[in-house]
């Protein structure tokens, strides 16, 4: 089986692509208003913090386990305890629920692109994006018809997620990451120059790093931190684990995570200063404090950013059209690392061909992305998102920690990096996975669940939260147990290399 099993062309072939999996549309829109609202520069120490007791860790631990293992997460997880194969399918479920609303922002990208060349969203880009644009319906449950072109950019980016996976590992994966990365990251660079010699780039720049040094004392910084971390990383959504099972035997896994995570983090800085330089030119344009420009997420993509461009004449149109393309291409290298997350673990359990598992992922994928391209998309998108990060992701790395950490052996994954890594991780390696990431995702879990009893999220009905809440999170543990119950087609996979003691 492990000869057969494809493998990357080269290291750097697996780092950019889980660098491109983890550059997401979180570094561009998430990240500077998580740093903003939490310290500003002082946000730099629980951030750093987490970094190196919870991100690396972690990407170390999935990176071991992948490659030890040589299979996706059921694989990976079945060896060290098969009872526990289920916490391998839960985050393939997740990973698929995600693909499905992460095709509709890509759509909305795609639009904006198109839209940006004439700067067709008008003066009121509030007004454009929920009223013209996605027609947004008056409640969760009123859908009303299909808006065409955002179901036709869903299709075209399921056709182009379809292409990639399609032709494998080496020859789709890999080969699209190393074009589209480091275009992206160059794409980036310009942004942010451009942006840094705007007109009241640096009331933005100060505001973003000047540190509110009481912050560092406030528990719940610590806590964005993390989050921050733990959601930008790609962690426990099964796609790390699956990644560096592509791997060859010979592989330095310890310098591959540290790799990974400080470029992640350096494109999170770079599109920060981009993103807080342009809004500082709105707020002297507009003569507002920076705290009336700043958002995050869809508003500031959609509808913030459009109307900052609007204001910049010829030089807007040209930074409208490059930050389109950057959030599509950061959004293309997710969203494929998201479906090999998700087909991978099919052709490990029941044999299936890639070409034909692939192919079923992504017909399925658009049946029930086409639902975001109603008029209550954008309500399915904020109410599934919230649930699943702060739910689905957290528990099952929660889970994941506890399983290897104290139910298994956590030396085995320790020892198995160090004998092919050139640089050696110690016992800290170990205090990070048995008491500080399980701490501190136990700590998120609690908060969220706290917060949910006293407000539901987002001001929602009950009945909208659970029905595509807290139902979507039941209904992955069940997909989750009931696949796991299913009997192994390559019984192989699972007869060698177990962690069970």
């Amino acid at each position: 089986m492990e000869e057969s099993r494809e493998q990357w062309g080269s290291k750097i072939g697996f780092i950019i692509a889980a660098i491109g999996s983890a550059v997401g549309l979180g570094n561009i829109w998430r990240f500077p208003y998580i740093a903003y609202t939490n310290g500003g520069g002082a946000f730099l120490i629980p951030y750093f913090f987490a970094i190196f007791t919870a991100g690396i860790p972690l990407l170390i631990l999935e990176y071991g386990l992948g490659h030890k293992f040589k299979g996706s997460t059921p694989v990976a997880i079945a060896k060290v305890k098969k009872k526990w194969e289920w916490l391998g399918w839960w985050p393939t479920i997740n990973a698929f629920i995600i693909l499905t609303y992460y095709s509709m922002i890509l759509s909305w990208a795609a639009n904006y692109l198109w839209f940006s060349f004439n700067k067709s969203w008008g003066s009121d880009t509030n007004q454009f994006f929920h009223t013209d644009f996605i027609k947004l319906s008056s409640s969760p449950f009123e859908f009303g018809g299909f808006v065409f072109p955002i179901l036709i950019g869903i299709l075209v980016v399921w056709a182009i997620n379809w292409f990639i996976c399609y032709k494998g590992v080496k020859k789709g994966i890999e080969k699209a990451n190393k074009f589209l990365l480091p275009t992206l990251v160059i794409i980036m660079i310009i942004i942010a120059i451009r942006a840094i010699n705007l007109e009241g780039a640096s009331i933005g720049l100060n505001t973003l790093f000047t540190p509110d040094w009481s912050k560092v004392f406030d528990p719940k910084v610590w806590v964005a931190a993390y989050g921050q971390v733990f959601f930008s990383l790609s962690l426990a959504m099964g796609i790390m684990i699956t990644y560096s099972s592509y791997l060859p035997k010979k592989t330095d896994i310890n310098n591959s995570a540290f790799m990974t995570a400080f470029a992640n983090c350096g494109f999170e800085f770079l599109s920060a200063i981009a993103v807080f330089s342009i809004l500082g030119f709105m707020a002297n344009i507009k003569g507002v404090p920076m705290s009336e420009v700043v958002s995050s997420g869809v508003g500031l993509a959609f509808v913030v950013f459009p109307a900052v461009f609007s204001e910049m004449g010829a030089v807007g149109t040209f930074l409208g059209v490059l930050f389109f393309i950057c959030l599509l291409f950061a959004g293309v290298t997710s969203s494929v690392s998201l479906i090999e997350a998700v087909s991978a673990p099919f052709i490990d359990k029941f044999g299936w061909a890639r070409n034909k598992v692939v192919a079923v992922i992504c017909i399925i994928g658009i049946a029930i992305g086409s639902l975001y391209s109603t008029g209550a998309g954008l309500y399915l998108l904020d109410i599934i998102d919230n649930f699943i990060n702060n739910y689905g992701i957290v528990v099952v790395g929660l889970l994941e920690v506890v399983l290897i950490g104290w139910i298994s052996n956590a030396d085995v994954v320790r020892k198995h990096t160090n004998e092919i890594s050139y640089f050696k991780i110690g016992k800290w390696w170990n205090i990070c996975v048995k008491f500080v990431t399980p701490a501190i995702l136990l700590f998120m879990l609690v908060q969220s669940v706290l917060t949910e009893i006293k407000t539901p999220y987002g001001g929602y009905q009950l009945s909208a939260l659970f029905a595509y809440g807290w139902s979507i999170i039941g209904f992955g543990i069940i997909l989750a147990l009931i696949i796991s119950k299913k009997k192994w087609k390559k019984d192989s996979l699972l007869d060698n290399n177990s962690l069970e003691l």
